[in-house]
């Protein structure tokens, strides 16, 4: 039986974290926490983060990481924001704003499969030449005003009324996001082939699997994922400035971490990721009912980090 108990902790311990976290906020806010309309505001607060989280994920399947997907999105965001401001039109900016990002995206891969530097090195390089693009687009400006389409602006913050209540469209985006990764990474060759490089990256190889490109194709995925958050936020905010989305990096990446808490074998999962972010999500807003102020909150939330990951390391030894 204690083996049992033991086997149960290391397999759900961040799942029960966050059921009891859930369960604590609920005691302390019962009558603001635990309702249909702050859940329905929690799923639009972490829908952003979920994007870009759940297409790390699929970086983190070959075993390598993204730094860079933060000033992706806020390179993204400038893209879109000054294709409107010139009037391209809604469509063309948005086609025109993920081809950017899947091909910075494509680029990281580029750099790390073929030319064999290291993903951190790669990656925390195109970080400040995504950032450096952001600022050089703007001149360090934020567009904002008529420059964002009304429709465009009102789509982040509206959504579909199902009786008293609003499903948010970005809500919508992230489930959408969500299901399409989901159903890649567990139900298709190409995601079997992404956890087989996961699990021994020589052996695949030798096995005719075409690591580089399949690494190429998840960095690819990775700037898609940050170039719909860029624009997620533009919409959400109705405007576009060349810092917001950096700190989505750092979020991402501790999200996917608490998922991998959850798995023995220490592999990612998209549904475990979207556990890590609903964990961030709901200390967040939790934590702002109790009106604790900010920084307190960072200082929480990357001690719970360490503590997740740090038992589930101990708990397998």
């Amino acid at each position: 039986m204690p083996n049992n108990t033991l086997k149960l902790f290391q397999r759900y311990g961040t799942l029960f974290g966050f059921v009891a976290i859930v369960i604590l906020f609920w005691i302390l806010k019962p009558t603001t926490f635990m309702t249909v309309q702050n859940w329905l505001n929690i799923t639009q607060q972490v829908s952003i983060l979920c994007v870009v989280a759940f297409t790390s994920t699929v970086v983190m399947a070959v075993g390598a990481f993204d730094l860079s997907v933060g000033t992706m999105a806020s390179l993204a965001s400038m893209v879109a924001a000054t294709l409107m401001q010139a009037e391209y039109g809604v469509l063309v900016s948005c086609a025109v704003t993920l081809l950017v990002a899947l091909l910075g995206g494509a680029l990281n891969g580029l750099v790390v499969s073929y030319f064999g530097i290291g993903p951190f090195v790669a990656t925390l390089g195109s970080l400040t030449t995504f950032g450096g693009l952001a600022l050089l687009i703007s001149d360090g400006n934020t567009i904002f005003g008529r420059a964002i389409p009304q429709a465009f602006g009102e789509f982040g913050r509206r959504g579909l009324q199902l009786g008293s209540f609003t499903f948010p469209n970005l809500t919508i985006v992230m489930l959408v996001v969500l299901a399409v990764v989901w159903w890649t990474l567990e139900r298709t060759v190409f995601g079997r082939r992404l956890y087989a490089i996961f699990g021994n990256r020589e052996a695949a190889r030798l096995a005719g699997i075409r690591v580089r490109w399949l690494s190429l194709c998840a960095f690819a995925i990775s700037g898609l994922g940050a170039g719909i958050a860029g624009l997620m936020l533009t919409s959400r905010l109705a405007s576009a400035n060349p810092n917001q989305g950096d700190p989505l990096m750092l979020n991402a990446i501790a999200a996917v971490f608490l998922g991998i808490t959850m798995n023995e074998e220490g592999e990612p999962h998209v549904l475990s990721t979207l556990v890590g972010v609903l964990i961030l999500g709901v200390l967040a807003n939790g934590l702002t009912q109790l009106q604790i102020n900010s920084y307190i909150q960072q200082i929480v939330t990357g001690t719970l980090i360490v503590l997740a990951v740090g038992l589930s390391r101990l708990s397998k030894r």
